[in-house]
């Protein structure tokens, strides 16, 4: 464990936004953290994979990069395992990692960038399926105290890209690894979600394997979303906003053609990249940023652009979708 000074974190974020860190340390051991902790800094900024923030300024905070590694099966029943994973293993390795065992239950969740341990701050998801499906339990060390607790799923408060680390305890804790219970045979599929199922037929695939669904899912994602690795982007960058009913059908008699999913008698889910698009939004381009041109869900940063930039063009689409739809847009990515 040695502590860097001043160092620049463009490698460390998938925006690739250029800004400095006062103090950098790379954990790679519980012991090693609580050891950190224990110095009690004043001010922490933990860094996992880099995949759900904008760095929008230098860091003055010492800045954890979480790099715990370790992949384990410590349970096994009839039907499913118990697989617990370190904070620190890259998500879509882990779905690999699944797949290449046959344990079946994040296959859906192929080619998410970011870590394990930031996962279940934001309740990953996507094609249907949300971490909290395949979420036993996960440690986390207390920043303070550091003392390491378990947080079962309904300690954990699990919503839409929510959890209680993004509400009561945001800011208390470093989670440190997560269980997950996967299936070993009979594996329950969900193609019935967005292009899934359509990508199937299209490949002649009847009976599909879980190793089939997460093909077909990062077919999908490549051929919408840029690689962060080409061209900086966190992904999705807002939530898909929820609304009224009775809000949905003023809307719908405005705008025909408006996509929708209804998720309760009383509640609409509206995709947030059509609503991008309607707004003249998709594929624009401001210098050295925009909104990407086949999923305007996605900004993008081009090679120059800094965290300011896409913050402020984030700010004109909330503002944009407001004034059209009378809809409030939140932003899915933490900005810092």
């Amino acid at each position: 464990m040695t502590l860097k000074n001043n160092i620049s974190l463009k490698p460390f974020n998938t925006f690739g936004v250029d800004v400095n860190a006062s103090k950098f340390v790379s954990i790679d051991s519980l012991q090693n953290l609580k050891d950190i902790l224990n110095t009690n800094p004043l001010d922490l900024l933990i860094l996992g994979g880099g995949s759900n923030m904008l760095l929008t300024k230098d860091v003055e905070a010492l800045v954890l990069q979480i790099n715990l590694k370790g992949i384990s099966v410590i349970s096994s029943f009839k039907n499913s395992v118990h697989v617990e994973v370190a904070a620190g293993e890259n998500w879509h390795e882990l779905v690999c990692w699944c797949l290449n065992k046959d344990f079946g239950g994040l296959e859906n969740l192929s080619l998410i960038p970011g870590n394990v341990g930031t996962a279940p701050i934001q309740n990953i998801g996507a094609y249907g399926v949300e971490l909290k499906d395949s979420f036993v339990s996960c440690k986390a060390i207390h920043i303070h105290t550091q003392e390491l607790r378990t947080f079962t799923k309904e300690e954990c408060n699990f919503g839409y890209r929510n959890s209680i680390f993004k509400q009561e305890l945001k800011g208390q804790y470093i989670i440190t690894s997560v269980v997950f219970e996967l299936s070993k045979y009979d594996h329950s599929l969900k193609t019935n979600y967005g292009a899934i199922e359509a990508e199937l037929q299209n490949s002649a695939i009847e009976t599909p394997t879980i190793q089939d669904v997460s093909k077909t899912v990062i077919s999908i994602r490549n051929s919408k979303l840029p690689d962060p690795k080409i061209i900086g982007n966190s992904g999705s960058f807002f939530k898909n906003p929820v609304i009224s009913y009775s809000k949905f059908e003023v809307l719908q008699n405005q705008f025909p053609q408006i996509q929708h999913y209804k998720i309760s008698e009383n509640a609409v889910k509206i995709p947030a990249g059509w609503l991008i698009d309607t707004a003249g939004f998709k594929g624009k381009t401001f210098g050295d940023f925009g909104v990407h041109a086949k999923q305007a869900l996605v900004l993008v940063n081009y090679g120059g652009a800094s965290g300011k930039d896409i913050l402020n063009l984030s700010q004109q689409i909330q503002k944009a979708i407001k004034f059209i739809f009378d809809i409030d847009l939140e932003t899915e990515v933490n900005i810092l």
